[in-house]
């Protein structure tokens, strides 16, 4: 196995991707909001095995082109093979993206819940402008998890008890202080864009809302629940003085670890295929247009 992290998390990414957008709703990014009428040359930072590609390019002018960067080799190996099979343009590059040297000629850079992993993300935000052709576009798909916990809710137990929105902004805060890495960058990111001189940057939100319903059909509501697990809904906490030490590690306090542990504890005892939850992902997708001087 790789010893690339994401490299050996293929199948993850494979099923949790549809939990974030309708396909409807990317249609009308690009038609509507964005009004891609012509070929279009995008790269894709942190490509994975290709999802974004998979999902813009039926929905882009024909002639356009898609390269997608990622430092898994598996990942690529992947995403080499899954575009074998379709007739769209396409290159794949394995290498370090943070030693990535990009010539100037692309109309659009993606990332995809990407730039949240990087300890330097505005180093590669910088980057993916310096790629891109004069009046081209950056665009960033990037979460924000603060919101993503507050548009959670599982049927028959107080919200408080099980997600802990106070102790969770904090984990998250220490943890992009000590770490660098932002779980919430999707929030932050129209305002960095803006910072590193993009112009006219927006911002929209996916509008998925994931409701496991126990009327639907078997096969749907075990596809959905699968995919909900996979993305860590109702996770065994594990032993519970190695957890609480884990999360005073990152700097919570005593008390609020062990509240956070009960939390996760009793949200994996309630959570189950016979639940009723509904969760919004609320995905922040920002984007800006470069302007060369």
């Amino acid at each position: 196995m790789s010893e690339y992290y994401w490299d050996n998390k293929i199948e993850y990414l494979r099923k949790t991707r549809g939990l974030y957008y309708n396909d409807d709703y990317l249609q009308f990014l690009v038609q509507s909001v964005w009004k891609i009428t012509n070929p279009v040359s995008i790269i894709d930072y942190g490509c994975g095995f290709g999802y974004l590609g998979l999902k813009l390019l039926p929905l882009l002018p024909e002639g356009s082109s898609y390269t997608g960067v990622d430092k898994g080799e598996e990942l690529i190996k992947e995403a080499r093979e899954t575009f074998s099979k379709v007739s769209f343009q396409t290159e794949f590059i394995a290498c370090d993206i943070e030693q990535l040297d990009v010539e100037e000629k692309y109309d659009i850079a993606v990332s995809h819940a990407f730039l949240l992993h990087m300890n330097n993300s505005e180093v590669i935000l910088q980057k993916m402008i310096e790629s891109v052709k004069d009046q081209g576009k950056v665009i960033g798909f990037e979460p924000h998890w603060i919101g993503n916990m507050a548009n959670c809710h599982l049927d028959g137990v107080e919200q408080s008890h099980v997600v802990k929105l106070g102790v969770l902004q904090k984990l998250f805060e220490n943890d992009y202080k000590r770490t660098g890495k932002d779980g919430n960058i999707g929030i932050r990111l129209p305002i960095r864009m803006s910072q590193l001189g993009l112009q006219n940057v927006e911002c929209r939100m996916s509008d998925k809302v994931n409701f496991l319903d126990q009327n639907m059909d078997m096969e749907s509501k075990s596809a959905l629940f699968g995919s909900l697990r996979e993305e860590g809904f109702g996770e065994e906490p594990g032993d519970s003085d190695e957890s609480i030490d884990n999360l005073v590690n990152r700097e919570l306090q005593p008390e609020e670890a062990r509240e956070q542990y009960e939390a996760e504890l009793t949200f994996s005892k309630r959570f189950n295929q016979e639940s009723w939850l509904t969760f919004a992902p609320s995905m922040k997708i920002s984007f800006g247009t470069v302007q060369r001087a």
